[in-house]
């Protein structure tokens, strides 16, 4: 048995996160949600507009940065689970990347994972990259900021319908920019 198959047997007990529904009618579809994602960007929000990449020293990451998001977004840190506010964000906005300012998810692509961190089922078109991680011995995968390379977390394949995936993101790598007015 996968273990994604354990998971949902285990459903009742891990949380209502695993059995979200499929979208409902009247609900946009994950490639509306991304291609509309905009929507939800705060008017003059101050923004990355593209994936050119941005390249900085040790140094100067460590000018831009607090301690705590240096260590995740430049050494692949992982900050406490459910020491983050961005966790519990609800309001309706874009959540960008704390390193350079690129959005990365919104907060219709968010769910409550119950694992402490913030968690979304999708992500802004062509915002990440991909790459394995053996630092737990077994494999996973992290992803990052296309445009920076910051370290944002790992990719997991226990998420609700309809991708199934979950992003699950250290706080700290993320800037939350609330949708106004």
């Amino acid at each position: 048995m996968d273990r994604r198959s354990v998971l949902k047997l285990l459903a009742g007990l891990a949380g209502p996160w695993l059995v979200r529904p499929a979208f409902a009618k009247g609900e946009k579809t994950v490639e509306e949600l991304q291609k509309d994602w905009k929507t939800l960007l705060a008017d003059g929000a101050d923004v990355a507009s593209g994936t050119a990449p941005v390249k900085l020293s040790n140094e100067e990451w460590k000018k831009r940065l607090s301690p705590q998001a240096y260590e995740v977004l430049r050494k692949e840190g992982t900050e406490r689970a459910g020491s983050s506010p961005l966790d519990r964000e609800k309001r309706p906005g874009v959540f960008a990347c704390a390193g350079c300012g690129l959005p990365l998810f919104t907060s219709a692509m968010k769910f409550d994972s119950g694992t402490g961190w913030p968690s979304f089922f999708t992500t802004i078109p062509d915002a990440i990259g991909t790459s394995r991680d053996f630092k737990l011995i077994f494999p996973r995968t992290e992803y990052h900021c296309a445009r920076c390379g910051g370290h944002q977390g790992h990719l997991f394949d226990d998420g609700p319908e309809p991708t199934g995936l979950r992003y699950c993101n250290n706080g700290v790598a993320l800037r939350f920019i609330p949708k106004t007015g």
